[in-house]
């Protein structure tokens, strides 16, 4: 009984030094900057189509290059980090959200030199997800295969 006390007590005293969590307000946000996010690369869509005469897998290959090349260029120079303090998961879903788990910790070791700073640290948050992806690509892909689908 007394342990119960105790930890209720406890419980208490670290509510009363946290800031009341604004699910509505972050979500909201998170929305909305997901939702600019997507908006760009549907603008750079239509503008590709329209300007270069691009169609099908060749247009997505090149609006997902420059969405990478933007989310790149933005954590470069130190703005992504800004947009995800703000936006939370929001930033994060997009393939912009890739691009920055991967150059955000190229940038940060690249004093350590190119191999084992830059080359060795890149694919740190970004890796385990590629693996997975990789593997459970080539998994559905066999299994596709052994079916005859």
């Amino acid at each position: 009984m007394q342990e119960k006390y105790v930890n209720q007590n406890y419980l208490a005293y670290v509510r009363s030094f946290a800031q009341p969590t604004k699910h509505f307000h972050n979500c909201l946000r998170a929305f909305i900057v997901g939702g600019l996010i997507c908006c760009i690369g549907q603008f750079l869509r239509i503008e590709f189509e329209a300007l270069f005469g691009l169609s099908g897998d060749v247009l997505a290959g090149s609006v997902s290059m420059a969405l990478i090349f933007l989310g790149c260029l933005l954590t470069g120079l130190g703005v992504y980090d800004r947009i995800g303090k703000a936006a939370g998961a929001g930033s994060i879903v997009p393939i912009t959200g890739f691009a920055n788990s991967v150059a955000s910790p190229a940038l940060e070791f690249k004093a350590e030199g190119m191999i084992t700073g830059l080359a060795a640290k890149m694919f740190t948050v970004a890796g385990p997800i590629i693996v997975y992806g990789v593997l459970s690509g080539t998994a559905v892909g066999f299994l596709y295969y052994l079916l005859g689908l």
